[in-house]
């Protein structure tokens, strides 16, 4: 019975079990499961090694975990090291296979080619890291990155590419990684170098904050007629490559969506 399961902590509002456990009974995949694997990190490098064990196949591996899971992998993906934190882990042979499939993700949400796009990345953190690599791997042509503390961009963008801007500048891709818009209550356009009206001047906006209902950005976006991507869709996107890579299957794209919105 192969087992799988999201490591974090905290992990209880993961939707990749439904997400996942959807996608099992749409191929019928019988015997095969998902689950929340909440570790504290103190305790992940210990679970993470005995989840073989326990008849694991593999494990998606969220906040606070990703640099640990990269540490103590046996191999890693290109990607994985670039970007310095593994999302997705597989055991096999004995060995633990290492590899970040956020980054990839973005770009297969993405409705645009970001191939010769211009890019403006908003954040400087783990999530930033991912978008700048993928966005850069798949051929951006320039990729200007802001951060409250311009410190951040500037150490991101020497280790990763790009450069640094200190406000909202003309692209075609808007990207928002910060954590503004997560926060009940707060005007997510105070902590972001724009304003609603500028929004539409993007090709299209990408915001990877997701909740019950869209985001101011998001929001904004939709209704001055620019496509958008959310951060369920890029968890569905970087899930079915999980998912792919564990099953050897093709992902049910349409069943994933449908159980990780519900």
């Amino acid at each position: 019975m192969p087992r799988c399961g999201v490591l974090g902590w905290p992990v209880r509002h993961s939707r990749s079990p439904a997400m996942h456990e959807a996608a099992y009974a749409a191929l019928g995949l019988e015997g095969w499961s998902y689950q929340l694997l909440p570790v504290p990190p103190e305790l992940f490098e210990e679970t993470a090694r005995a989840l073989p064990g326990a008849g694991f196949h593999g494990a998606n591996v969220t906040i606070p975990h990703k640099q640990a899971a990269l540490a103590l992998a046996d191999e890693a993906t290109d990607a994985a090291r670039a970007i310095g934190a593994a999302n997705t882990l597989t055991f096999a042979d004995g060995r633990i296979h290492a590899d970040n499939t956020d980054a990839p993700g973005i770009v297969d949400a993405l409705p645009l080619d970001p191939a010769g796009a211009r890019v403006l990345l908003l954040g400087a953190g783990g999530t930033a890291r991912a978008a700048l690599w993928a966005l850069r791997d798949a051929g951006a042509a320039d990729v200007a990155v802001w951060n409250r503390t311009r410190a951040r961009a500037e150490r991101l963008t020497a280790e990763l590419g790009g450069r640094v801007v200190d406000g909202a500048i003309e692209a075609d891709l808007l990207v928002n990684t910060t954590a503004a818009g997560l926060a009940a209550g707060e005007d997510q356009f105070d902590h972001l170098p724009l304003t609603r009206d500028q929004v539409a001047g993007y090709a299209c906006v990408v915001d990877l904050v997701y909740g019950a209902e869209a985001t101011a950005l998001v929001a904004a976006a939709e209704a001055a007629g620019v496509p958008t991507v959310d951060g369920l869709e890029i968890l569905v996107r970087q899930g079915a490559r999980s998912f792919e890579r564990w099953t050897g299957r093709t992902p049910p794209l349409d069943v994933m969506r449908a159980a990780a919105r519900g």
